[in-house]
């Protein structure tokens, strides 16, 4: 492990505001990380990943994540997504309670040809 990264341990609040967890650089090699409050009927609003790849971890309420402009999947507690690079998406509250997640997005390091490598845009 590089001098710079440590083990970090967060503790989540329960305030209805989105918390940052990990920063990125010189914090993280890359990996960047937060908790999404959505009151009902909210959302985060439409993004691409760009060269990132992301991760939603769904703790509470239930809601709907848009890919592009046509694909929809339910989510909500206890599931978790896996969003590809290059991934336009939107996560909405559809019910009445707060919906929380936790994102985790890293840039996308593949090698192969056509791939992603090296990747520094900002997501969420």
């Amino acid at each position: 492990m590089a001098a710079a990264q440590k083990v970090l341990v967060v503790s989540l609040n329960d305030k209805p505001e989105y918390q940052r967890i990990l920063e990125g650089q010189p914090q993280t090699h890359g990996m960047r990380s937060g908790r999404v409050y959505l009151k009902g009927g909210e959302a985060c609003g439409q993004h691409s990943t760009k060269h990132h790849e992301e991760l939603l971890v769904f703790l509470t309420g239930q809601g709907e994540l848009l890919i592009g402009d046509n694909d929809r999947f339910a989510v909500g507690a206890g599931k978790a997504v896996y969003i590809p690079p290059e991934t336009l998406h939107d996560v909405r509250n559809t019910g009445p309670a707060a919906l929380t997640y936790v994102y985790c997005v890293a840039p996308a390091t593949s090698t192969e040809k056509g791939q992603f490598k090296g990747a520094h845009h900002t997501a969420h």
